[in-house]
C-alpha cells in the first residue's frame, strides 16, 4: 500500500492525537505509583529517592518526546510501501497462539476466572509466610570482626588477643588481608573502649575461594576458630556497621535498649533480656553492652594526716595529677603547628599501686614523705563507659541475625521477652533499635501511603474513562499482577523488604498502563458494534458481543506484547548481574518480572472475559450497551 504525502501526514496526525491522552494519563499514573518512594525517609529514602526522581524525569521527557518529536521522525522515516500488520511473521505467529487461547477462555469463562482467583488465593498464604527485613543484606566483599572483651582488660592483654586473632584469621585460605584495632581512634567521634576490637578482613576474589564455599561459610569457620574465653564474637560488614552506629547508636543488626536511672538495675534487666534471647533461633553474637565491671584507682586522702604534715588537699591532688596524668611545662613550635610539652613519671613508676604509694610529697616540717602516708589507695568497680539517651541512662543487649529473617526473629524475641522477663523496676523500659527500628518506620510509611496512592490511581482512571466500572476493570489488574510477584519472590527465597516493596510499587504503574491499552481497544470494538448493528437488545446478540470482544482483544496485539517485552528485556539481565549492588537490585526487579507475566496473562485472557460478562449484563438489564468515548 502506497500513500501520497498529504494522506500519510494526515494519518500520522490523527494517530498522534489518538495516542496523546494515553501517553499523558499513563505517565501520571506511573509517577503517582512512585509517590510512596518519594515519601520514604531515613536510610531507605536516601537509597531509593534517586531511583524515583530519575524514573520520573525520564517519563516526563519521554512523554514530551512521544508527543512532539516522534510524529516528526515518523513523517521522515515512514515512507514507501507500507505493509499490513499480519504481513509480519512474528505478528502472525503471536495471533495463531493468542487467538485459540482467547476463544477457549471466552467459551469457559467461569473456569478462566476460577483459575485466576485460585492463583490469587494461593498467593495470599505465600505472601504472609515470607520473611521480613529492612533491607536486603548487601555483600560488601569484606568482613568486620568486632569482638568484645571484659571491660577491665589491660592494654597489653588487648594487644596480645588482637595479635592472636589476626594470626588465626589470616590462616583461612580465603582471607587476603587483616587489619585490627583495639580501643578508639584519635578522633572525638569514636568512643570505643579498649575492650572493643575492630578487625577489617579483606577477602580474596571469589574465583580463588575453595569450591562450594560461601561468605557465610567463611564467617562460620572463623567464628568456630576464634572461640577465646572472655571474648564475645561479633560479625558484620564495615559500611553497614558505620551506618547502624550513626543512625541508631547500635553496632549490630538489632539491639534492645534498656532505659533507667541506675546502672546496676539497668545491667540486671539487661541480663534478664539476654537470658530470654539466648534460645531464640537466628539470634547470633548475643551480648550485653558492658555498663559495669570497669576498674578505677580510687585515692582517698586522709585529712587528719594532711594536718599533721602541714599539707592541703590541693598539694596532694597537684602531685598526683603531675605524676600520673602529666603536667604541661611549655610548648614546642614546628612550622605552623604547636605542641604542648607534658612531663610525668615513667611507666615503670606508675604501673602498680605499690609504686604509686611511694610517690614523694614534699612537706615543710617532715621533709619528703610517701603518698601512702596521707592517702589510701585501692581498685574499685565502676562503669567502663556511661551512655545516655533522652536524658536517661541507657544500656543495651546487642545481637546479629543470621540464618533467619529479621522480622520473624524480632517478633519471636518480643514474645519471649514478654513471657520471661519479669520484675522490671518502675520507670525502666525497653526499646527495640537497629535495623528493626528502620524496618518499622519504613513499614508504617508504606502502609499509610500505598492505599492513598491506589485511591489516587483510581481517581485518575475515573477521570480518564469517566466510568467507575471501567476504572475498577483496570484497577483489578493490580492484585493479579501481585500474584506473579509473590510467586517469584517466594520461590527465589527473598525476604520482604523495602527493596521488594519498591519493586511492587513500580509494578503498579506498568500493570495499569498495559490494562488501559486493552480496555481502550475493547471499548473501541463496542463502539464499532453499535455503529454496525445499533444499540439495542433486539439487534445485538451475545454472539455479537463475543465476536467484537475477540476482535478488540486481538486487535493490535503487537503494541500490547511490546509493552510487556520492553519491560522484561530491560529487567531480566539484572538476574544475571554480579558484583556489589546486585543484592539490592535483584529484590527490586523480581516482583516486576513475575508481576509482568501474571498481569499480562490476566490482561490478555481474563480482562476480555470480564468485559464480555459486563456488556452482557448491561444489555440484559438496560436493553443497550454503555459506550464510553475513550481515546488511546
Amino acid at each position: 500500500m502506497i500513500l501520497d504525502k498529504e494522506t500519510r501526514l494526515s494519518i500520522i496526525e490523527k494517530a498522534s492525537k489518538q495516542v496523546g491522552p494515553s501517553v499523558f494519563w499513563s505517565t501520571v499514573i506511573v509517577i503517582t505509583s512512585f509517590l510512596p518512594v518519594f515519601l520514604l525517609t531515613g536510610q531507605e529514602g536516601k537509597l531509593f529517592s534517586p531511583l524515583a526522581w530519575t524514573k520520573t524525569f525520564i517519563l516526563i521527557v519521554d512523554a514530551i518526546v512521544a508527543i512532539t518529536l516522534t510524529p516528526v521522525l515518523i513523517s521522515f522515516f515512514l515512507k514507501g510501501k507500507l505493509k499490513e500488520d499480519n504481513a509480519n511473521p512474528i505478528n502472525r505467529g503471536m495471533e495463531r497462539v493468542y487467538g485459540p487461547l482467547l476463544k477457549w477462555c471466552l467459551k469457559w469463562r467461569k473456569t478462566t476466572i476460577g483459575i485466576n482467583i485460585l492463583a490469587l488465593l494461593v498467593s495470599i498464604p505465600m505472601l504472609f509466610s515470607l520473611g521480613t527485613e529492612f533491607m536486603p543484606p548487601l555483600n560488601e566483599g569484606s568482613i568486620l570482626f568486632m569482638p568484645v572483651t571484659l571491660p577491665d582488660i589491660s592494654n597489653a592483654e588487648a594487644k596480645r588477643i588482637l595479635q592472636v586473632q589476626d594470626k588465626i584469621i589470616k590462616s583461612v585460605p580465603e582471607v587476603d588481608q587483616v587489619l585490627g584495632k583495639a580501643g578508639r581512634a584519635s578522633t572525638a567521634t569514636d568512643n570505643s573502649p579498649i575492650s572493643m576490637i575492630e578487625t577489617i578482613i579483606m577477602l580474596k576474589p571469589q574465583s580463588e575461594w575453595r569450591e562450594g564455599i560461601t561468605k557465610q561459610d567463611i564467617v562460620q569457620e572463623l567464628d568456630t576458630k576464634l572461640q577465646i574465653p572472655g571474648v564475645v564474637n561479633g560479625w558484620t560488614q564495615p559500611i553497614i556497621n558505620r551506618i547502624n552506629m550513626l543512625a541508631t547508636g547500635i553496632r549490630t543488626d538489632v539491639g534492645v535498649k534498656v532505659y533507667g536511672q541506675d546502672l546496676d538495675s539497668i545491667y540486671a534487666v539487661s541480663e534478664k533480656v539476654k537470658s530470654a534471647l539466648e534460645t531464640v533461633p537466628g539470634v547470633k553474637d548475643l551480648y550485653v553492652e558492658p555498663i559495669t565491671g570497669g576498674k578505677y584507682l580510687e585515692i582517698d586522702i586522709n585529712r587528719e594526716a594532711l594536718g599533721r604534715y602541714g599539707l592541703t588537699v590541693d598539694d596532694v591532688n597537684m602531685t598526683i595529677e603531675s605524676a600520673l596524668g602529666g603536667a604541661s611545662i611549655g610548648n614546642t613550635i614546628e612550622g605552623r603547628e604547636r605542641f604542648s610539652i607534658n612531663v610525668r613519671l615513667a611507666q615503670e613508676y606508675r604501673n602498680s599501686i605499690e609504686r604509686i604509694q611511694r610517690i614523694p610529697l614534699q612537706t615543710g616540717a617532715a621533709g619528703t614523705i610517701p603518698l601512702s602516708s596521707v592517702a589510701d589507695m585501692r581498685f574499685t568497680d565502676g562503669p567502663p563507659m556511661i551512655n545516655s539517651e533522652n536524658a536517661q541512662l541507657r544500656g543495651a543487649v546487642l545481637f546479629n541475625v543470621r540464618d533467619r529473617d529479621v522480622g520473624s526473629t524480632v517478633e519471636e524475641a518480643m514474645e519471649r521477652i514478654n513471657a520471661e522477663v519479669e520484675g522490671i523496676p518502675e520507670g525502666y523500659y525497653l526499646e527495640w533499635s537497629g535495623q528493626w527500628e528502620n524496618q518499622v518506620r519504613a513499614t508504617q510509611t508504606l502502609q499509610l501511603i500505598i492505599p492513598l496512592v491506589l485511591a489516587i490511581i483510581f481517581l485518575i482512571l475515573y477521570i480518564s474513562f469517566k466510568s467507575i466500572k471501567e476504572a475498577l476493570l483496570n484497577l483489578i489488574t493490580i492484585p493479579f499482577a501481585l500474584v506473579g510477584g509473590v510467586f517469584i519472590v517466594y520461590f527465589y527465597g527473598v525476604n520482604l523488604s523495602v527493596a521488594v516493596a519498591v519493586g511492587f510499587i513500580a509494578l503498579f504503574g506498568l500493570a495499569i498502563e498495559t490494562a488501559m491499552v486493552m480496555v481502550v481497544y475493547l471499548n473501541e470494538a463496542m463502539k464499532e458494534l453499535v455503529e454496525t448493528k445499533g444499540n439495542s437488545s433486539e439487534t445485538i446478540t451475545k454472539q455479537d458481543i463475543r465476536d467484537y470482544v475477540f476482535m478488540g482483544a486481538a486487535k493490535r496485539l503487537r503494541p500490547k506484547i511490546m509493552t510487556v517485552s520492553v519491560a522484561l528485556f530491560g529487567l531480566i539481565p539484572v538476574l544475571w548481574a554480579t558484583g556489589v549492588g546486585t543484592d539490592v537490585m535483584i529484590p527490586i526487579v523480581l516482583p516486576m518480572i513475575g508481576g509482568v507475566f501474571t498481569s499480562s496473562i490476566h490482561i490478555l485472557l481474563v480482562t476480555p472475559v470480564v468485559f464480555e460478562m459486563t456488556k452482557e449484563y448491561e444489555l440484559k438489564k438496560h436493553g443497550k450497551l454503555e459506550i464510553y468515548d475513550v481515546k488511546h
